[in-house]
């Protein structure tokens, strides 16, 4: 990660995070004071509408960087518009309904047979409902004040969102931390410093695989799945024969896929993530709330999102000091997956600069891979269009959202049983009514 030294020192950027009240922030904000030579801030303002929780995540956050000695000024507040007003870049982590509506995410579609997870099948979809319109006002409200903002977005899910945003006109580049936690993985597998491991990263948001390893020009990837290939499936929770035959690393989410009803099987009569989450919050805020607490806990280590600080931080630089180095974003296709539609979202290694990213150049994807990313392509372009239903005049359309939602449901791979989709339609509209203009 570049220091940019022997450059003019910048007087510092002004960055906006939407949804700062996030038991999370406190990790973004403790990578912005140790990396503050990669992006200088002047000014860093967290905005969010439960004032309670902005409140103490805002007084950790300031003790962060004074404790670190970073310069810049902190602020809170629940105004979006004065929040974003000025600033250079927008910074979005939304949950939409909060870690309520991720239960239900997580729990009703294992009463239809199907995997209850927030990105992925029907959960996913109903959080791309709620979360799309939202994601949407929000950026058209930067727009408005701030037209130059680039908007870095790392709401899930990521993939649909991003593509959203970049339908409407927005400077938006997704960010998912799936590329730099695999980084830092290898790197320490392999003993070397983690800039200097390049990945081959291929796919979709949360549907991505590790086809290349490169350290120095070479592709260790063969010697990493011979001599750590039980590390790695133990931590993907997948069968290392899988991972030899594919001779490549998939995210973990390929797991919702390729052992799709064992994890069915798994999450019935077990506590949901979204519940753990919430005790994890309750404890983490009570921890913010002590005056004496000057750094990000360790308790925090267990709420997920590892390495998003750094890879936030990596990205805002390159698009606000136009380094044009590569870093794995959501992006336009733009023909560099030649199967999918210039206007998909993909996941990828780009040259990123001021204008925005550009992916590189991809080999041709293997049929095993290439066929699941069209197809979970054609289900986020029906889930886009199911969550744009309410906008445009539709809002008295309710039989015609409904055909949406079932439509992309029908249309995912993890789902595509008519009366699956149906019984799941039903149940995603009675948990959302409250989200959906429509419903």
């Amino acid at each position: 990660m570049p220091a940019f030294q022997g450059r003019t020192a910048h007087p510092g950027f002004k960055l906006a995070v939407v949804g700062g009240g996030s038991t999370y922030t406190p990790e973004l904000v403790d990578g912005f004071a140790r990396l503050r030579d990669v992006l200088p801030l002047a000014e860093l303002v967290l905005i969010d509408p439960a004032a309670d929780r902005l409140e103490l995540v805002g007084g950790l956050a300031r003790r962060i960087f004074a404790r670190q000695g970073h310069p810049g000024r902190i602020s809170w507040t629940a105004d979006l518009d004065a929040g974003v007003d000025g600033a250079d870049a927008v910074l979005l982590q939304l949950r939409v309904g909060g870690q309520a509506a991720r239960h239900q995410d997580e729990t009703w579609p294992l009463e239809c047979g199907c995997v209850g997870q927030e990105t992925t099948g029907a959960g996913g979809l109903a959080k791309a409902l709620r979360t799309v319109p939202v994601a949407l006002d929000i950026a058209e409200r930067v727009r408005r004040r701030t037209p130059r903002a680039w908007i870095v977005d790392f709401t899930n899910p990521v993939g649909i969102v991003t593509r959203a945003l970049l339908a409407h006109g927005h400077h938006a580049v997704g960010l998912c931390n799936v590329a730099i936690g695999f980084q830092r993985r290898f790197a320490a597998l392999l003993g070397v410093p983690p800039g200097e491991v390049e990945l081959e990263h291929v796919g979709l948001n949360h549907l991505t695989w590790e086809r290349a390893v490169r350290v120095g020009g070479e592709d260790v990837l063969p010697r990493l799945l011979t001599e750590h290939g039980d590390a790695l499936a133990d931590h993907l929770r997948l069968p290392r024969a899988l991972l030899d035959r594919l001779g490549a690393v998939p995210s973990s989410y390929l797991r919702y896929y390729y052992q799709h009803d064992a994890v069915v099987a798994e999450s019935r009569g077990r506590p949901s993530r979204a519940e753990e989450v919430a005790a994890l919050e309750r404890r983490l805020l009570e921890q913010y709330g002590d005056p004496a607490l000057d750094e990000k806990p360790e308790l925090l280590s267990r709420r997920g999102g590892a390495f998003y600080s750094e890879a936030a931080v990596a990205l805002t630089a390159s698009l606000l000091r136009d380094t044009g180095d590569t870093q794995v974003v959501n992006t336009l296709n733009r023909g560099t997956l030649p199967f999918l539609p210039d206007d998909a979202v993909i996941e990828v290694p780009a040259t990123v600069d001021a204008t925005g990213a550009t992916p590189l150049p991809v080999r041709p994807l293997e049929p095993l891979y290439a066929g699941l990313v069209a197809h979970v392509t054609a289900y986020e372009h029906l889930a886009l269009e199911a969550a744009l239903w309410g906008r445009g005049g539709r809002r008295a359309d309710r039989a015609g959202g409904r055909d949406a939602v079932f439509s992309a449901l029908l249309a995912h791979p993890l789902i595509g049983q008519t009366d699956r989709a149906g019984r799941l339609t039903d149940q995603l509209l009675a948990h959302n009514r409250e989200h959906l203009a429509w419903a």
